[in-house]
């Protein structure tokens, strides 16, 4: 009996199935090598195992360091400021003999006077008061002098310069208003003293007695009374 020759058709299928089958056996090796229960058994029987490839590296980088930012300390506490005094040094507010003083020329004091003008100064409040034609026109703060030295009692514009000299301290009293004699110099009214430097004596300390009989108002307030007040003016003084 003659076997039957193969197809071509039928050729290609078996060779498709052994291709296929040598596929499976493949795919299961490579399974069954990944597995470690397998490579555990391998290495039981003492049979080598592949070394697995190393794709990374392990490598020591040392770990940053934190520099802190500097901070700020608190600062020492500022030596306060030295503070005046409370009484600060005193001078006697009168000016030197008529012979002295600058320029500007004295006025004699009338006999009589018929005018509205009055000037108050009260030492108890340190204040001075201004009227004309029985009205309040001005109200000054000023400073009187120490231990009593103003003389209280019913006085009058005797003098004006507009710049009196003191030559026993080198001091200019500007807006200076004669008001009485104490002794041989005399008292008046007049804007805080200039020192030779130029700066003003006892600025800041007006409203309290500094001086040692005269009456000291603030540069303005000054100018403002000596161009408002007459020779003859009264002036009264009282507690």
């Amino acid at each position: 009996m003659n076997a039957q020759p193969v197809s071509r058709r039928g050729l290609r299928f078996i060779l498709f199935l052994l291709g296929l089958f040598f596929l499976i056996l493949l795919a299961v090796a490579v399974t069954a090598a990944a597995s470690p229960s397998v490579t555990s058994m391998l290495r039981g029987a003492g049979l080598p195992t592949a070394t697995p490839e190393i794709h990374f590296m392990l490598a020591e980088i040392a770990k940053p360091t934190y520099t802190p930012l500097p901070t700020a300390t608190p600062l020492e506490t500022a030596t306060p400021l030295p503070t005046p005094t409370a009484t600060p040094p005193l001078l006697e507010m009168s000016i030197v003999e008529e012979s002295s003083l600058p320029s500007g020329g004295n006025e004699s004091a009338p006999s009589s006077y018929a005018g509205s003008k009055y000037i108050l100064v009260d030492i108890s409040e340190q204040h001075m008061y201004v009227y004309e034609n029985d009205q309040l026109i001005y109200s000054f703060v000023a400073s009187t002098g120490i231990n009593n030295s103003t003389r209280a009692g019913l006085f009058h514009v005797q003098s004006k310069y507009p710049n009196a000299y003191g030559a026993t301290w080198n001091i200019w009293m500007p807006s200076w208003l004669g008001i009485y004699y104490a002794g041989g110099l005399e008292n008046g009214i007049h804007a805080l003293p200039i020192l030779p430097g130029g700066g003003e004596l006892w600025a800041g300390y007006l409203g309290r007695p500094v001086s040692y009989g005269c009456v000291v108002l603030g540069s303005y307030e000054a100018s403002v009374l000596y161009n408002w007040a007459e020779i003859g003016t009264p002036v009264e003084i009282r507690w």
